[in-house]
């Protein structure tokens, strides 16, 4: 996955020297949540996302939630990531779009947060949300898994004036549940 992103970018790095061409390539961290408006959301089926898992598992959609290792170097020992509410990705196309339009300049940015939650801590907010236990096995580690991936968001955030206006845990959760919810309740009509 990491390579086909690397190639991506090279490929469109290569086509801004050769030609009058211009982007701005944002490097995802770890998109979660939904539309805050409802609209839309992930229904991919067989998600390997831990907050749309987490979510399926607090609706009963899948019975339990795998957490892959508990003996990282982190202060849990499960993996830590930079989750990036998608309405704030949104909005930072949004900027890199009018930064274009403006400036004509090929640039790279992370799109993050800068600070990033762990495994545990994406279940104990979901479980302070819906009130109850999430139904977690601990597994081994899965080979490649990094301990901790976290964005610097610096160069996105001073260049292009982009201001995140939902780094929030709970709010992020709190719209994956309510997006799992409404499907569900899809499902029932």
């Amino acid at each position: 996955y990491g390579w086909s992103k690397l190639i991506s970018e090279n490929m469109i790095l290569d086509m801004a020297k050769s030609d009058d061409f211009n982007a701005v390539i944002l490097r995802y961290f770890n998109v979660a949540g939904a539309d805050m408006k409802g609209r839309t959301g992930q229904k991919t089926k067989n998600a390997t996302l831990l907050i749309k898992i987490a979510c399926e598992v607090a609706t009963g959609k899948r019975p339990c939630l795998q957490i892959y290792g508990d003996d990282y170097p982190t202060p849990d020992g499960t993996g830590v990531r930079d989750y990036i509410h998608v309405n704030d990705l949104v909005d930072a196309h949004i900027c890199a779009l009018d930064f274009l339009s403006k400036q004509g300049k090929t640039l790279i940015m992370n799109c993050g947060y800068g600070h990033g939650s762990s495994v545990l801590q994406v279940v104990d907010c979901v479980e302070h949300v819906i009130g109850e236990k999430v139904n977690t096995k601990i597994s081994p580690r899965r080979a490649g898994d990094a301990a901790s991936v976290i964005a610097d968001p610096n160069r996105i955030q001073n260049t292009l004036d982009w201001v995140p206006k939902y780094d929030d845990l709970d709010v992020i959760v709190r719209s994956a549940l309510a997006w799992e919810e409404k499907l569900e309740g899809e499902k029932q009509t």
